[in-house]
């Protein structure tokens, strides 16, 4: 485990492009307050920064994002100060900014995670990465990162992924529109360096106002969205379920609304 000093976001900068590393391998590189905290300086840093022309948005570990800090939502629970409540500023950053974002993901990434990935520009996942919409087995909706998922996925994909909660790969991940393109292990980081090449040859204000373009094709009133979804994502967070399946997941155990067998092997629901 990281030291309470350490940073869980790093950042480096060479040649046009500055790589914001998530850094919190031991819990999967979760949402947290912190870490949420610290990426938004990272990336606020990079856009104002002039010799910065590409941002590329790594990780440290296995996995790329694990979603939200479900240790730091069950204690928040009582609070109501969820981390959640930072995760549209997140996907707002990275959506809205100037320079073009390119995700490089090595690895699972479920929930809030996927938002992130959806929030950049470009995507690359390794053949091996595994997604899931995994809210709904949590008591909670896929509310605040359908502001940048959505414009992204076929929606019959949408349909059954959201809904299911199932795991899918890095093909299906790339054929539904989640991600650009999806390559073996050893192939992610040229493909990252063929498209930083790319996008350094082009205009400053070019690629800034050709983001504009196509945000406002998928999304025209991004931040009124996101203060919609929010408000959504926070109250399933706070609601009895929310708190059923966030504890239920940790305790490694079905929640109490999943069917299980009575004695004679029928299935039975645990409703009140």
């Amino acid at each position: 485990m990281s030291s309470p000093d350490a940073h869980l976001v790093r950042a480096t900068h060479a040649r046009g492009v500055t790589t914001i590393t998530l850094d919190s391998p031991h819990n999967r590189n979760a949402l947290s307050h912190r870490l949420m905290t610290e990426l938004l300086a990272a990336l606020a840093e990079a856009n104002a920064d002039d010799r910065v022309r590409v941002i590329v948005l790594d990780h440290t570990g296995p996995a790329f994002c694990s979603g939200a800090d479900l240790a730091e939502t069950a204690a928040a629970a009582k609070s109501g100060q969820m981390p959640a409540a930072l995760l549209g500023d997140v996907l707002g950053a990275v959506a809205r900014s100037a320079k073009p974002v390119v995700a490089a993901v090595r690895g699972p990434a479920r929930a809030g995670g996927l938002g992130l990935i959806a929030a950049a520009d470009l995507a690359v996942c390794t053949a091996a990465a595994t997604f899931a919409f995994s809210e709904v087995r949590l008591g909670v909706v896929p509310a605040l990162i359908s502001a940048t998922v959505l414009p992204r996925l076929a929606p019959r994909a949408a349909a059954e992924l959201y809904l299911t909660g199932d795991v899918f790969d890095g093909a299906r991940a790339a054929a539904i529109g989640l991600v650009t393109a999806t390559a073996p292990d050893d192939d992610v980081d040229a493909i990252v360096a063929r498209w930083c090449d790319s996008l350094v040859r082009g205009a400053p204000a070019s690629l800034a106002t050709a983001k504009e373009l196509l945000r406002r094709r998928a999304e025209p009133e991004l931040d009124a969205e996101l203060a919609y979804l929010s408000e959504i994502s926070l109250r399933f967070f706070g609601s009895a379920e929310g708190r059923e399946g966030v504890a239920a997941f940790r305790e490694k155990r079905d929640a109490a609304w999943v069917p299980r067998p009575d004695e004679d092997g029928a299935a039975v629901a645990d409703t009140p």
